[in-house]
């Protein structure tokens, strides 16, 4: 029932992440607005999404989901029937701002219920299958949204999402979770305090491999992942020559693959996650930084659009797939090193790390692409360069995990 819950409240998620962002870049046509409206979007799921690891170690997670879902259907009925009306840039980024801080506080909410709901051993199987949801609506969601965007316009997806927000709060009303309710006094801001000074001396003392990866994986996403969020659909509906109703389309696709990737990586995870081992996750992240070099040379090389964008989407599909298999590795080893009564708080807190590269990696690139429109394909190179670099010290984080792996399995066994 959860892995169904998630399935109805992602697509609408998805969905609509992916129709607003563009519904914005269709109207203003600039690459600097879009990058920082991105940016300020994450900004509250980097705020909530300590607050939510709290509240997950601490209530009732059955809740939490099903009042998030209920409030985001709400948000959009609101954002429906004003959007026409009320100022388009203010009003989209306060939507956007609030849709995002809510996935901040949701999702840890649900990797917290994972070590309640599955055994130990089955662990790494649990976390595949929501990963595998989560890029199954992250597939469904743009491919279906970028035809509705590109026939039908904004109105059907805001009608569509209020739906599957709705019925997903309605079903996960019956979810039974396990949960042991914990006393404590004191004010929310004293609690938050207090949570996350626990999760950081974790952190920093017990295993402060966990925040040199944080730290790295933060790099990663300044330079890498919010090259993708904001480089592809600026490339794709505006630099590669196709009208606006075929470029929302193309770009719904895109999207498509990216999360195909993901759903494949989820399955493999699934069959040889067992066989990987953390101390070589630098040659995941190289990887990944391999796929920037063929997609900016589709940008330089004298082909037609068309073969440019089937390049492009054919290495985002090896690029998530690729990266999906190191999520899923990373997110287990923490998991299984973490006491359950710090899961939810240490997760987050991570998540919030990894996170903070997002919005000044969107702003950097929003104003690269704005500055560099006639060249872009430097961007990727250049982005592809730093990368390699990134490998280097991964490599060096990564092959001192391999002793703590080892001893973390001793004790549990």
């Amino acid at each position: 029932m959860v892995v169904i819950g998630q399935i109805i409240s992602l697509f609408g998620n998805n969905i609509l992440r992916f129709a607003l962002p563009l519904y914005l870049l269709n109207k203003t046509h600039s690459a600097t607005l879009y990058g920082t409206t991105m940016a300020l979007s994450f900004l509250p799921m980097l705020l909530l999404s300590p607050v939510g690891g709290m509240v997950a170690d601490r209530v009732n997670k059955r809740n939490v989901m099903v009042c998030l879902d209920f409030f985001t259907a709400a948000l959009m009925l609101f954002y429906a029937l004003c959007f026409e009306t009320l100022p388009l840039v203010p009003l989209l980024i306060a939507v956007l701002m609030l849709l995002y801080g809510i996935q901040g506080a949701y999702q840890p909410t649900v990797q917290a219920s994972l070590p309640v709901l599955t055994p130990p051993d089955k662990l790494m199987a649990g976390n595949a299958i929501i990963n595998m949801v989560n890029s199954l609506a992250r597939v469904v969601g743009p491919v279906l949204g970028g035809m509705i965007f590109g026939f039908y316009g904004i109105k059907p997806i805001l009608y569509l999402s209020i739906v599957c927000f709705f019925l997903s709060a309605v079903m996960e009303i019956f979810i039974h979770i396990p949960f042991e309710k914990r006393n404590f006094e004191g004010s929310i801001i004293s609690l938050a305090a207090a949570d996350l000074r626990e999760s950081w001396q974790f952190i920093r003392h017990e295993h402060p491999e966990i925040g040199r990866l944080g730290l790295l994986l933060t790099a990663v996403n300044l330079v890498f992942s919010a090259l993708i969020i904001v480089g592809l659909p600026i490339v794709v509906t505006s630099h590669l020559g196709f009208d606006q109703a075929t470029g929302n389309r193309l770009y719904g696709y895109a999207q498509g693959a990216l999360a195909a990737g993901g759903l494949l990586g989820g399955l493999l995870s699934g069959v040889v996650g067992h066989k990987l081992k953390v101390s070589r996750g630098a040659m995941l992240i190289f990887g990944c930084t391999a796929t920037l070099l063929p997609m900016g040379l589709a940008l330089r090389l004298p082909i037609d659009s068309m073969t440019a964008y089937l390049l492009i989407a054919g290495f985002c599909v090896i690029m998530m797939t690729i990266s999906t298999l190191f999520n899923i590795e990373i997110i287990t080893y923490v998991q299984k090193i973490t006491p359950a009564t710090l899961t939810g708080k240490v997760m987050a807190l991570l998540m919030c790390l990894v996170m903070c590269g997002n919005p000044i990696g969107q702003v950097i690139y929003g104003v690269l692409f704005e500055y560099l429109s006639a060249n872009v394909y430097w961007i990727y190179f250049g982005a592809f360069t730093v990368c390699l670099g990134l490998c280097m010290v991964s490599h060096l984080v990564f092959r001192r995990l391999s002793d703590n792996v080892i001893a973390s399995k001793n004790l549990q066994n």
